[in-house]
């Protein structure tokens, strides 16, 4: 049977609860990928770092294939294989020409459904990962952005690190993976996108063939809820703090900010749209013409915003002279207070919504992290990832949207903040 085609994008759903979504694009090159639902927030604390840790270890041996000939799958065709894990999902794709979509497809479903992550393997892979967390732990500007996180959600499992702690991972074991794996790398809870210019009925057709003996029975070790239905009173509650550790550092690194609302809240494109003015990429934000243009205190300052379905956090950093850090965190709240007291004037708020929406169409022109934001949006939202409503929504935010929102988001009491010098 032939499946209904949408202008912008098709979605079906596999009997054994795969989801799929693709959208067309002309290029000859196709984006394509599982998203799993399966990050750091969805480990026991026993299991810490055990998602990072699964995304290695997929690469390493599969019941059909050896490491050899997962690192030679794509490559001998010119095409990308590659991974990575955060604290909500786990990302696997590749990026091939149309021609070679049906190989790179079953490489994919090959790693994510049937690695065996054999011990030998295991034993030589956990001394690189302890070796990135050895060089993570090197870097302060890094590492101060997982404290800080840790800080704000403390209690929470988003308050863990995505990397673990190396004693830790040196005592996992091929059951440890496996039973890990089996719980959360299952085709329900799992998304497959695709950006480039394809069929969606031949889409549908490799999938179903490349994981029709996957089922999706899961017994007891079924994923209990998606995380898009917990709600935030799930979390302990967020008590502001400030913090400063004495590092052996050149320079002084500082984190400003505080939890917020998650991805589903209506105020996010007003926070989107402040972020943007305060810290965004342009050096027409407030914060590096009034920190680095005005002042000469700093080289660079940006402030980011991460939504989850449930939650959300705002943090503005910036490096400076350790004599320094008082005076910037004056100025940075300084310009927090501006957006609470001020609203914006009509021309600040079009000139601000222009320079948004341009930054979002031209983004738009980056296909992999287009097509990775299309497999994401969908396995946490069951959404499309519609561009132009997303341009509609910043043409409806309003002057008093933005100053309610400042009032919410950036108000001193909500602050925390942690200082390395």
């Amino acid at each position: 049977m032939k499946l209904p085609h949408s202008p912008s994008h098709n979605t079906h759903t596999l009997p054994n609860g795969l989801r799929l979504i693709h959208e067309h694009s002309d290029s000859a090159v196709v984006y394509c990928g599982y998203v799993i639902k399966a990050g750091t927030r969805h480990e026991e604390e026993a299991d810490s770092g055990m998602a990072h840790f699964i995304e290695h270890m997929s690469f390493k041996g599969t019941e059909r294939r050896r490491s050899f000939h997962i690192a030679n799958g794509l490559e001998r065709v010119g095409g990308d294989l590659n991974a990575f894990t955060n604290k909500q999902e786990t990302v696997y794709h590749a990026t091939v020409l149309r021609n070679d979509f049906v190989r790179a497809a079953e490489l994919l479903t090959d790693i994510v459904f049937r690695s065996t992550y054999p011990q030998h393997e295991i034993d030589r892979e956990v001394e690189v990962i302890c070796d990135e967390i050895d060089s993570y732990l090197d870097t302060p500007s890094e590492l101060i952005f997982d404290e800080f996180e840790s800080m704000v959600f403390a209690g929470s499992p988003l308050g863990r690190d995505i990397l673990g702690s190396a004693e830790r991972l040196r005592t996992y074991r091929t059951a440890d993976a496996l039973r890990f794996a089996r719980k959360w790398y299952r085709p329900e809870n799992a998304v497959f996108f695709v950006y480039g210019n394809l069929d969606f009925n031949k889409i549908v057709k490799t999938l179903e063939k490349q994981t029709h003996d996957l089922s999706d029975e899961t017994g007891t070790n079924k994923p209990q809820a998606l995380f898009i239905d917990t709600p935030a009173s799930a979390f302990p509650p967020y008590s502001p703090q400030i913090r400063e550790t004495h590092r052996d550092t050149h320079q002084a690194h500082v984190l400003i900010g505080a939890r917020t609302f998650g991805g589903n809240d209506p105020h996010r494109f007003a926070l989107l749209l402040l972020n943007n003015m305060l810290g965004g990429p342009g050096m027409n934000s407030r914060l590096n013409m009034s920190l680095r243009e005005k002042a000469g205190l700093v080289y660079s300052v940006d402030a980011y915003l991460s939504s989850y379905p449930d939650t959300g956090l705002w943090n503005v950093y910036f490096g400076c002279d350790t004599g320094d850090v008082e005076r910037c965190r004056r100025l940075v709240e300084r310009e927090l207070r501006r957006f609470i007291d001020n609203p914006l004037t009509p021309t600040q708020l079009a000139a601000a919504k222009k320079q948004l929406k341009g930054q979002v169409g031209i983004s738009c022109d980056a296909s992999e992290s287009y097509a990775l934001a299309l497999g994401k949006t969908y396995a946490h939202y069951g959404i499309h990832r519609n561009v132009d409503d997303i341009l509609q929504r910043i043409d409806e935010i309003t002057a008093a949207d933005v100053q309610q929102t400042a009032a919410k988001v950036y108000a001193p009491e909500q602050l925390s903040t942690l200082i390395y010098r």
